[in-house]
């Protein structure tokens, strides 16, 4: 009985994996700017895109790491972020952030509180940096709209060629009264401009 449920308990998980990632649409190309290849995919069931971006460049490999996984290198990051807090630091291993969006009106500024955590294979020079929400760790706000759909992946990997290649990947529901369509054309500023960014910081 013990091995027949196993063996259930292995099938059922296989095939749920099997069906989520079939489910996953494929990156669609959407356009090459600055050495920076955007791509984007429809979410199954949602209303909105995720993201991602690519890029290479010959530069400083240490450097890039530390302005992605250290909470002392946040200068970087863009004006609509309104306030950065640091929850909690665990250095290379967790950070957990809260922030605050500015948004444009009439629209209300958002808030997220966001689960980082980094991960590094010395052996192949690559560095992961994943981020999700995190519910319930700071009490909501009534002036903001909380953020409680969201993810974000960092790839940063030093190649045998000595280039260094940036993976940017995201998805984020801002909540509230949105329209899709504008947020569709905005999220294809936040990898352009953030690529361009720590390019342009380690580039060398």
């Amino acid at each position: 009985m013990k091995y027949l449920s196993t063996t259930l308990g292995i099938t059922f998980l296989t095939t749920f994996f099997s069906v989520s990632f079939s489910l996953a649409q494929p990156w669609q190309f959407f356009r090459e700017k600055d050495g920076i290849r955007l791509y984007l995919r429809q979410e199954t069931n949602k209303s909105f895109r995720s993201f991602r971006g690519e890029t290479r460049f010959r530069g400083n490999y240490e450097k890039a790491c530390s302005l992605v996984g250290n909470p002392a290198n946040l200068d970087w990051w863009g004006n609509d972020i309104r306030n950065i807090r640091v929850l909690h630091y665990e250095k290379d291993k967790l950070i957990r952030y809260y922030f605050v969006y500015d948004v444009p009106w009439p629209f209300t500024d958002r808030d997220l509180v966001a689960e980082v955590k980094l991960s590094e294979n010395s052996r192949i020079n690559k560095k992961t940096v994943s981020s999700r929400q995190l519910p319930g760790a700071v009490p909501l706000n009534k002036n903001f709209v909380r953020v409680d759909d969201f993810w974000q992946q960092w790839t940063i990997q030093l190649l045998e060629n000595g280039e260094i290649s940036v993976i940017l990947e995201g998805y984020i529901d801002p909540a509230g009264e949105v329209p899709a369509w504008l947020y569709n054309m905005v999220i294809v500023d936040i990898p352009m401009r953030l690529l361009r960014e720590i390019r342009h910081r380690t580039a060398g």
